[in-house]
């Protein structure tokens, strides 16, 4: 990550597809779902489908309309089974190669997985396998994934990702396809989301529910953690690995990262976040004549705010749609403009007043300093500067893009420091427990960004 930019970055996010009709294509299903799915990943997108056992792909750099631009791309994609993916690159570089999903020939058996996630032991597990011969093609953790199971597929397919989840450590929801099957598979802790929606001749595996409105899908229910799931022509199947540890399904994806119209594991993203801002001025005191919201996800704390503030809610940013997140910044004059080329202010409801905007966090802090300028200039008397989160402190080693903990500004500066930093009149961060209040209480959440507890052992940084 560049230093200029100011914001986490987006995972993956993946599709399964399974129709009890042979003669259904699936890949139809698959785009909707990833276009769904496209704001949790823009490097590239691909798609996997099964045809009696045989996998056809096709996957490249971009976003998924760019990606699946040709018709005839669509006609080449058999099979009524099917997986799909949109990636940020977390593990590896970015381009084609590592594109997924991943395909890997066994004998006379073909898989095809895609991976949202990261593995903390990818690096060891990967010289272990080169030792033993296996030549990789990608330089990612999903290929250390793949090249696992397949060697263990003499025990069948079931056992051999059971033996494979007892080798690796990281976070990870993936959907595998091989033989007639579709496969499911969430991590022990449920760090990563996966649910599973039906339709009216199969079912559907996303990783979150606005992909099941976008085919039609029936919500049927959230994966558990540690929980593999197995569909075929003789219906679901689940098992269990043998784990004994919480679940610790992470935070930000309620903060931030899933789309607002999507519950993970029950929750309503928009409520939560809804719930946040009205945690923080719960826990605020500040007298002001309006409120706005960053957007997009933080504009639903914004509303909460004001609601419980009794402060005006008002547009104060028009955001460019048109720029979208993959937005080339060449040089460094267009990064000092990024803010003001993605974000306008609305200046009829921010000249001379009292203005509180709300974001869901502040990572390096140059955003937010340019958030404070762009409304100075456009005349706000005072700008009080509202986080709906926690300062973060601790990177994120379980799929999330973290700069290195010397680049959080939380890590090196008090709350006044950082205030002063961006020029704001005032600063206050939503607590954690306001925090956890928010997402529904309960202590099955991974904050490790907040308070570096994490889950499990994770690597020095280097």
């Amino acid at each position: 990550m560049i230093p200029e930019m100011d914001k986490f970055k987006d995972e993956c996010g993946v599709v399964g597809i399974y129709n009890n009709e042979k003669t259904f294509d699936c890949v139809e299903d698959i785009y909707y779902c990833l276009f769904a799915l496209q704001h949790r990943g823009q490097e590239s997108a691909g798609i996997a489908t099964n045809l009696d056992g045989r996998i056809y792909t096709y996957k490249n750099k971009g976003l998924v309309s760019d990606v699946f631009d040709n018709p005839e791309d669509f006609g080449e994609l058999l099979g009524n089974i099917g997986i799909g993916h949109v990636r940020y690159a977390t593990s590896g570089g970015g381009g084609t190669t590592n594109a997924q999903p991943l395909i890997v020939n066994y004998k006379s058996t073909q898989i095809a997985l895609a991976h949202n996630g990261n593995l903390v032991n990818a690096r060891a597990l990967r010289e272990m396998l080169e030792d033993g011969g296996v030549v990789f093609q990608t330089d990612i953790d999903t290929e250390v994934i793949v090249n696992l199971i397949a060697r263990s597929l003499k025990n069948g397919i079931v056992e051999s990702i059971k033996r494979v989840a007892e080798i690796i450590r990281g976070a990870y929801a993936l959907v595998i396809t091989t033989e007639d099957k579709l496969i499911g598979l969430r991590d022990p802790f449920g760090l990563r989301p996966l649910c599973l929606g039906e339709t009216n001749d199969g079912y559907v595996l996303v990783s979150e529910t606005c992909a099941l409105d976008a085919v039609g899908a029936k919500y049927i229910r959230d994966i558990d953690n540690g929980e593999i799931v197995v569909i075929s022509k003789d219906g679901i199947q689940s098992y269990r690995q043998n784990s004994w540890v919480k679940k610790r399904l992470c935070i930000f994806e309620l903060i931030y990262f899933a789309r607002p119209d999507s519950k993970i594991d029950g929750i309503s993203v928009y409520q939560a976040r809804h719930r946040a801002g009205a945690k923080l001025a719960k826990e605020d005191n500040i007298e002001a004549d309006v409120v706005i919201g960053v957007p997009d996800s933080g504009v639903p704390a914004a509303i909460g705010y004001a609601k419980e503030s009794g402060i005006p809610y008002e547009i104060g940013l028009i955001k460019n749609k048109y720029i979208g997140r993959t937005f080339i910044q060449p040089n460094q004059k267009l990064r000092e403009r990024g803010v003001r080329i993605k974000l306008n202010v609305l200046k009829e409801n921010i000249q001379g007043k009292r203005v509180v905007i709300v974001d869901d966090s502040i990572v390096r802090g140059t955003t937010s300093r340019r958030l404070v300028e762009i409304l100075r200039e456009a005349g706000a008397k005072e700008v009080h500067f509202r986080v709906s989160s926690p300062p973060v402190t601790n990177p994120c080693h379980f799929g999330i893009d973290t700069p290195y903990r010397e680049h959080l500004i939380a890590t090196k500066h008090s709350i006044d420091e950082i205030r002063d930093i961006i020029n704001a009149d005032t600063l206050r961060y939503l607590s954690i427990p306001g925090m956890v209040e928010a997402v529904g209480g309960g202590d099955v959440y991974c904050k490790a960004c907040f308070d570096g507890d994490y889950p499990m052992e994770v690597p020095i940084e280097d």
